[in-house]
């Protein structure tokens, strides 16, 4: 009677024990990852966990082929290839569409500007609340640690010295950190950026020739094949 006890316990302990694990591995939610074509090419953009509310926002406009219509339509060489509804679609005096909204920034010091990482557009507004509807890929340029400490000293920041790496090497656009909402990164294809910043553009940065995009979110599968 006693074992049967024991053993009854230890059976309990285990089941437990295994209930906790699977919370464990449920909490620790699989990034998503979506693809992104355009007429030059296309990358895989790995979407942040961190970021959860900018994150369930794309995907619900990618899936519902809101950015298929749009396109990107302010490239700037050096900065960041923008895309999505512009600025002019924003004006609070007009009735604006359904999916067009402000949501609060999600900043975070470990999601960063780096080169190839995706962020939201947004205007001036003192909270810094991202607009829905538009996006960027960030191209930048290399920084020295002066530029840097500038940047830190100016904004009020500070930048971990495995980001400054990055920077100095990389390149980014560090004085948009902790100021624009970073919600994703290009985890292959960032050859893209410098096949859109190759276009032909205006003085303002609008390319001659219409740059369309198509976003798809990814399964799993096509998430393993992209990467491959």
């Amino acid at each position: 009677m006693l074992k049967h006890t024991i053993l009854k316990k230890i059976y309990l302990v285990l089941i437990f024990l295994l209930c906790l694990a699977a919370a464990g591995a449920f909490a620790q939610q699989k990034n998503q990852f979506v693809k992104i074509e355009t007429e030059q090419g296309a990358c895989i953009v790995k979407l942040y966990n961190e970021t959860p509310v900018h994150r369930d926002n794309f995907i619900k406009l990618a899936k519902s082929g809101y950015f298929n219509a749009t396109t990107f339509n302010r490239i700037l060489k050096g900065f960041v290839i923008q895309g999505g509804d512009p600025d002019s679609l924003y004006d609070k005096s007009k009735t604006l569409k359904p999916e067009q909204k402000w949501i609060s920034p999600e900043f975070n010091p470990a999601l960063y500007h780096k080169r190839g990482a995706l962020a939201m557009g947004r205007d001036d507004n003192k909270a810094k609340e991202s607009f829905t509807t538009q996006i960027y890929i960030v191209d930048g340029k290399t920084y020295t640690n002066a530029q840097l400490d500038a940047i830190e000293k100016k904004n009020g920041i500070r930048i971990p010295e495995n980001e400054r790496e990055v920077y100095r090497t990389i390149g980014g656009t560090p004085f948009l950190d902790q100021n624009y909402t970073v919600f994703g990164e290009i985890v292959k294809g960032t050859d893209l950026i410098d096949k859109i910043t190759a276009v032909k553009v205006n003085a303002d940065g609008n390319p001659d020739n219409p740059v369309w995009m198509k976003v798809t979110v990814l399964t799993p599968r096509e998430v393993t094949q992209a990467l491959k």
